[in-house]
């Protein structure tokens, strides 16, 4: 009973995903390609597909955090310091908090959460003793690894396992993709910007505009 509502509610939200795109064609914000119903079936199964991973990855990151007893944040932070680690890189809170994009604040309350919950250790800077660089505790980097390591292992297998032909198409066709996703996060970026320009310029007095004389 479980299965047949779980797939009622995805060809729900299908159909929902359909509706935006099509309101999306009509006000011009994307010119969508004419192709026949069996082709549409076919472009819907892969797009579920992609979902499909997203949503297993995502799974898999809040059970190993939910093991650990992570915040997001926390897992983050500790994946970047233990890939920094392999690459022989030494870690700071300034790199850390660049990262993230958090503050200096935000960055040391969060190495306390970590130091204290035994997963970090902080020590003097070898060519800075006014800093200190961030080292990950062997067991933490261990299952950090673990996870990690997993999941790449799988993805090299599933691309293993294609021709060469279908691999240049699958990279392809994720190129493509990041790109229109890499575009979008531009514009809204571009969009923040002056929306904070426009902020700032209201909250001046008369709204910015200089007085005439």
């Amino acid at each position: 009973m479980a299965s047949v509502e779980s797939r009622s509610e995805e060809t729900l939200i299908q159909q929902d995903l359909e509706r935006l795109m099509h309101a999306s064609q009509a006000n011009g914000m994307f010119e969508a390609p004419n192709i026949s119903e069996p082709e549409l079936l076919e472009v819907n199964e892969l797009t579920n597909s992609l979902a499909n991973l997203r949503d297993a990855e995502r799974e898999l990151t809040e059970a190993s955090r939910s093991a650990m007893n992570l915040s997001a944040q926390e897992m983050r932070a500790l994946q970047f310091l233990v890939v920094s680690l392999r690459r022989g890189n030494v870690s700071t809170p300034t790199m850390l908090a660049k990262h993230l994009r958090i503050s200096p604040a935000s960055t040391t309350k969060l190495l306390n959460r970590l130091e204290r919950g035994g997963h970090i250790s902080r020590r003097i800077h070898p060519s800075d003793r006014r800093a200190f660089t961030i080292e990950v505790r062997p067991q933490t980097e261990a299952m950090i690894q673990r996870s990690v390591g997993r999941q790449q292992a799988r993805r090299f297998l599933a691309a293993s396992r294609l021709s060469s032909g279908e691999r240049a198409i699958v990279t392809r066709f994720l190129d493509e993709l990041t790109q229109g996703i890499t575009e979008d996060r531009q514009t809204w970026a571009s969009a923040e910007n002056v929306l904070q320009a426009l902020d700032s310029s209201l909250s001046m007095p008369d709204g910015g505009v200089a007085s005439e004389t």
